[in-house]
């Protein structure tokens, strides 16, 4: 066993392709929220306003 395995918890994912995983993550749910808003949201405004 490693050290890493006998520590439990979330120690095992301190490792830099676990970090890309999770910015990757982050950065496409960004994105999809942008579009979201540009795509849905802001035409709603418009519509509502005129």
């Amino acid at each position: 066993m490693t050290e890493t395995d006998d520590e439990g918890g979330l120690g095992g994912f301190d490792h830099d392709a676990w970090r890309t995983l999770a910015g990757a993550g982050v950065g496409y749910g960004v994105v999809l929220l942008a579009m979201f808003l540009a795509l849905f949201v802001v035409p709603f405004l418009v519509f509502l306003a005129l």
